[in-house]
């Protein structure tokens, strides 16, 4: 798929949802990082993120159980401060559809118009 812009003005080979919220990759929705972050904010915690996920790596070729796990806790720390997990970071009622299949929610409709484009 040809890059599509998303939030923030930066480009992305996944399609953004409409109200910037969700990005699909193999047709899940998966949760955009809160856009009220600044840049430097998302940059510095998306190093941190890139940074525990290389952790969960080298722990696991060490067969470290205890070193993964605190890699895996690095890794959610940062994903939450990112607003990909937790609570949303929108406040108008929306439900969090985080991880649902495109096709059985709001974003059907739009979602099967991609294949059309």
């Amino acid at each position: 798929m040809a890059d599509v812009p998303k939030h923030g003005g930066h480009m992305s080979r996944y399609p953004v949802t409409p109200d910037g919220r969700y990005f699909i990759v193999g047709g899940r929705l998966w949760r955009m990082s809160d856009p009220r972050l600044t840049a430097a904010a998302r940059k510095a915690l998306v190093s941190e993120l890139m940074a525990a996920r290389r952790a969960v790596n080298t722990a696991r070729r060490k067969a470290d159980r205890s070193a993964e796990d605190a890699a895996h806790a690095n890794v959610d720390r940062a994903k939450r401060a990112l607003g990909e997990r937790g609570p949303a970071w929108w406040n108008d009622g929306a439900p969090d559809l985080n991880r649902r299949m495109a096709h059985t929610t709001p974003y059907a409709r739009w979602y099967a118009g991609l294949a059309d484009a």
